[in-house]
């Protein structure tokens, strides 16, 4: 008899691009019986299927303590993936902060609890940037995230203050080498390398994502940049299912973290014909431990 597991995903993924259903033959060959379903509905019965796979939940953001309770709900009926506890720490991206204080290279990043437009024109000179990227420390899809200059930060001051008067926030330096060289996603199954991508924005944009008409390409990454990646899975306490790695070429050819994705990220199976198999394989292996 086939065991049940829940592919978690959301309501309406009509504006998204979504591979997840490349999980559910390979999973049939190993036994599971696998299907979507939406985190918001209340009347699943999460004890009758014995496993449930966070993938794509891609609105949570926008009701974040919902959300959290049914993580929290479905972790007591059920084993959950990737781990709670590791999800939750993920979804603050103050986990940059805490990765960087075990030696992980990432971006320079100022931390903000609310936004105060008197310093605002600060954050340039503190950054020794001519562009600055602002966004919420809970987001995805790159939901609230701006672009700014000097002039248009002035231009903004009202929509930042509306955004952010009561959210947590992270401000960088723009890395010009997202637009001239691309970000490099890896991708690791139990805490095994699978595959790559290189994303690079449309033309007079600066978000990577294919929902914002970003180019996505497989590609072989270096071993420089996999042992990056692989330092940072490294530093995790325990080994998630799934994780991306987001990463950007810096100064001196080194590569700095831009996020590590340990809730919903998208992983591409479309992108190496073999990592569908491989995912499943990380999870029954998982699973079966």
């Amino acid at each position: 008899m086939l065991k049940k597991a829940a592919l978690l995903s959301t309501d309406n993924l009509e504006n998204f691009f979504t591979y997840d259903k490349l999980l559910i033959e390979p999973m049939k060959q190993f036994g599971w019986l696998a299907e979507e379903i939406s985190w918001r509905d209340k009347t699943v019965n999460w004890r009758n299927y014995d496993a449930v796979i966070v993938r794509s939940t891609w609105d949570y953001q926008h009701d974040f303590e919902n959300f959290i309770k049914v993580l929290h709900k479905i972790n007591s009926s059920t084993h959950l993936e990737n781990n709670l506890d590791l999800m939750k720490w993920n979804m603050n991206k103050k986990y940059l902060y805490d990765l960087q204080n075990k030696g992980v290279h990432i971006v320079e990043t100022l931390w903000k609890n609310k936004f105060d437009r008197s310093e605002a024109v600060n954050y340039f000179e503190q950054l020794d940037a001519e562009e600055i990227i602002i966004k919420p420390n809970i987001s995805a899809s790159a939901d609230n995230t701006y672009r700014l200059n000097k002039d248009t930060l002035i231009t903004s001051l009202d929509i930042l203050e509306n955004t952010f008067s009561k959210r947590e926030f992270m401000i960088q330096p723009f890395i010009k080498n997202i637009i001239e060289e691309g970000e490099y996603s890896l991708f690791f199954f139990n805490d095994r390398y699978s595959h790559s991508v290189l994303k690079i924005p449309k033309d007079n944009d600066f978000r990577v994502q294919e929902e914002h008409g970003g180019n996505i390409q497989p590609v072989t990454a270096s071993e420089l940049i996999v042992n990056s990646a692989q330092n940072i899975i490294n530093k995790l306490p325990t080994i998630p299912l799934y994780a991306r790695v987001d990463l950007v070429r810096v100064n001196n050819n080194q590569f700095a973290l831009m996020e590590l994705e340990l809730i919903e990220p998208s992983l591409y199976l479309n992108k190496d014909s073999e990592a569908p198999v491989k995912f499943v394989k990380a999870f029954v292996e998982k699973i079966e431990s």
